[in-house]
């Protein structure tokens, strides 16, 4: 029999958990210690008198039982005589979003569920976007708790009625609404006497029957896979056990791959040799399969890399307008350097536009590498993304491609005169020497005394000033965290040229964003950049307070000051510190040109 996954999904206490505990017993596929359990537990810690609770059957963590919500995506199969399902109960808590988008990231269709008394929520609206952002095409409405309502028909036409109003505007190719009690098995599983105006299908009827459109046009994780379609073939690594053998291992996302084959890689054509597994060769791959492949000609190929048909291969581009989840409590800031992980390749990552927790938007992204793609509605593997944090690695964002942006016409131009030209006619290594610390820390002070002394002794220098810099070129700017994350960017890639151009860049910024100061180290080579913190406390910077900006601060005349109401987010491992309560101005700048000398830049 064919497998269905699903979602359920919907607002906090819509009845989820009681709908898949429901469609568990009357399925049949509960075994006595189940369902003695289940009564046990109903009785200790159910909220229905001491009646079957049926949400207990999904809710597994202790936490969901003792406060009797769901918080995390529970996955649960059970099977009819016409079909198997695999459902994923998902939270409704806002804050549980992203366990939601988890949830319905494989799946084909939905079961969005909604309180009849409450009708449409804000977390209904969200749940709705995300399924119709994901792909998924196919909903039923599950209009529940209707026992609550008296079974009104004109409830649910109400409820109804204004659900599809919103969902107009989402790429839903069917809706189907269906009148509920989960609680007491109306039109779960049976029709009931108790809606007689009902002539529609039952929920467990829908589920049998629908037909997903991911079976038809998208290329599913699901073992129902269509084979038809162009092939698509990721690599995941370069075999070589041994000289006499080569080949590629990975899966196939799309299509069926076949012996014989004419493929593209990049501008590259070739054809498949062999597919190679451990029980022998195949004549064919369908999609699902994870093989390796020997081609008939030697193609430079590596991880990430994507085999297709020849006749129809993949994209590959660097910018995309992209659909995109937030995940995580820091928000998106435009321009801030995230990595992305698309199909099994890691580049870098910015996107145009800020997201808060929870949100989607519409953006266009840019990757810093080209990489093969299709659009998330032909192939989920190639089109989707996660984004992570650069530094911690966690996952803040998902991601799914729309289509690629025009090409650039902009291409690097090759010049005479290179870095190396440049180093050999100053004598000495270039290099990019960034203090950073609070406001009234001493860093412009000391960065001064160190061009001095560089300068004194025929280095090529120049001073980057974060109040000088913020006269011309970053003069569009502010203060908010967005604005700060552009600010460092602009003098991030403005040192990395002067570095091109041979000399020894002092950059004195407050800079309170490790992000940021991660992204000036690696726009540099290797032993190219020196971090200098200039590790001053609050309370010594602040009675310092030469502009007298900190008692601006506190009274409320400038907003998002560092280390008032913005955070500062001290270096964990820089080059130099320099403790400014002992140390003065210039022993904290012989200190720095100390360890230039060190580092072989001076």
């Amino acid at each position: 029999m064919e497998l269905l996954r699903f979602i359920t999904c919907g607002s906090v206490d819509d009845g989820k958990s009681t709908l898949i505990g429901r469609l568990l017993y009357e399925s049949k596929l509960l075994y006595a210690d189940h369902l003695a359990a289940l009564e046990a537990d109903s009785r200790r810690v159910g909220t229905r008198g001491g009646e079957l609770d049926f949400a207990l059957l999904v809710d597994g963590l202790a936490a969901e039982r003792e406060q009797g919500i769901t918080i995390d995506v529970a996955y649960r199969f059970f099977a009819t005589e016409a079909r198997r399902f695999i459902v994923a109960d998902t939270p409704g808590h806002e804050q549980y979003t992203r366990n939601m988008v988890t949830g319905a990231s494989t799946a084909e269709a939905a079961v969005l569920l909604l309180d009849a008394r409450k009708g449409v929520l804000s977390q209904t609206r969200r749940h709705a976007r995300i399924v119709s952002l994901l792909g998924i095409r196919h909903v039923a409405l599950a209009v529940n708790k209707l026992d609550l309502a008296g079974y009104s028909r004109e409830l649910f036409e109400e409820v109804s009625a204004s659900f599809a109003e919103f969902a107009a505007d989402l790429d839903l190719e069917e809706i189907t609404c269906v009148p509920m009690s989960a609680t007491e098995g109306v039109n779960v599983v049976g029709r009931s006497e108790l809606t007689p105006w009902y002539d529609g299908p039952t929920l467990l009827q829908w589920l049998e029957l629908v037909t997903p459109s991911a079976r038809r046009d998208v290329s599913s994780r699901s073992s129902d896979t269509r084979r038809d379609g162009p092939s698509r073939f990721l690599v995941q690594w370069v075999n070589r056990p041994d000289a006499t053998f080569r080949g590629l291992s990975g899966r196939v996302l799309g299509g069926t791959l076949r012996r014989d084959e004419t493929v593209r890689l990049g501008n590259r054509t070739t054809s498949v040799a062999r597919i190679v597994t451990m029980d022998g060769d195949l004549d064919e791959a369908p999609a699902g399969s994870s093989v390796t492949v020997v081609l008939a000609d030697d193609v430079d190929a590596s991880r990430g890399d994507v085999l297709g048909a020849a006749q129809d291969p993949p994209g590959i581009a660097d910018s995309f307008q992209a659909r995109l989840v937030w995940l995580h409590e820091n928000g998106l800031l435009p321009g801030r350097q995230y990595l992305a992980k698309i199909g099994a390749r890691t580049v870098g990552f910015t996107a145009t536009k800020a997201l808060g927790l929870n949100e989607i938007g519409v953006d266009n992204v840019h990757f810093d590498a080209p990489v093969p793609f299709e659009g998330y509605r032909a192939n989920r593997d190639l089109g989707s993304f996660v984004v992570l944090d650069r530094l911690s690695n966690a996952t803040v964002g998902a991601g799914m491609i729309d289509f690629a942006l025009s090409p650039s016409n902009v291409r690097w131009q090759t010049l005479t005169v290179d870095k190396q030209a440049r180093i050999a006619r100053n004598g000495h290594r270039p290099c990019v020497v960034w203090l950073t610390g609070l406001s009234g820390a001493g860093k412009s002070t000391i960065a001064d005394l160190v061009e001095k002394a560089l300068h004194a002794e025929g280095r090529h220098t120049f001073l980057l000033d974060g109040d000088n810099v913020r006269h011309g070129l970053n003069s569009d700017l502010g203060f908010t965290d967005a604005d700060r994350v552009e600010n460092i960017r602009r003098i991030a890639e403005v040192a990395a040229l002067m570095v091109d151009a041979g000399l020894i860049v002092l950059v004195s910024f407050i800079s309170p964003f490790r992000a940021e100061r991660a992204l000036a180290r690696e726009l540099v080579g290797e032993n190219e950049f020196c971090e200098v913190f200039v590790d001053t406390p609050l309370a010594v910077a602040e009675q310092r307070d030469p502009k007298g900006l900190y008692r601006k601060a506190r009274r409320g005349e400038l907003a998002n000051f560092t280390g008032i109401d913005s955070p500062y987010e001290p270096p964990a491992e820089p080059e130099v510190r320099l403790d400014t309560t002992t140390l003065s101005a210039q022993a904290a700048a012989d200190a720095v040109v100390a360890r230039l000398r060190a580092l072989g830049v001076c």
